[in-house]
């Protein structure tokens, strides 16, 4: 596996026990419909929220909340709906950020609640 998969499978795992930690239930990790892949579907207080993560060892270049583009945000919103449709989800369903600097044991995790919403587009 390429350096950077290992990274973000890495982060990923990191951002699965931040959000235990937090009270959310992981009902899906990598879920895929076609070629969209949602990284997290987690769920808390009533809500289902759809998670975003990226992984960097370092912003020097690039914050990695900025690979989350509008494009990006697009597939997000596909992949969503069929989840939504194929799971039948009759819950609030939000979007969330998570953005993992660092390495392995040692990530700076930042977690933005609400990023987006489909009201957006």
């Amino acid at each position: 596996m390429a350096e950077h998969n290992e990274l973000g499978k890495v982060g990923e795992d990191a951002a699965v026990k931040y959000l235990e930690k937090k009270g959310f239930v992981i009902l899906h990790r990598n879920w895929r419909f076609k070629h969209l892949e949602l990284d997290i579907i987690a769920c808390r207080d009533g809500e289902v929220r759809v998670i975003e993560v990226k992984t960097r060892s370092t912003d020097d270049f690039k914050d990695p909340i900025e690979g989350v583009d509008r494009k990006k945000r697009k597939r997000l919103m596909r992949a969503t709906d069929a989840y939504i449709k194929y799971f039948n989800v009759d819950k609030p369903v939000f979007f969330d950020v998570i953005t993992l600097v660092g390495s392995e044991g040692d990530f700076r995790i930042e977690h933005i609640e609400y990023a987006f919403s489909f009201m957006q587009y």
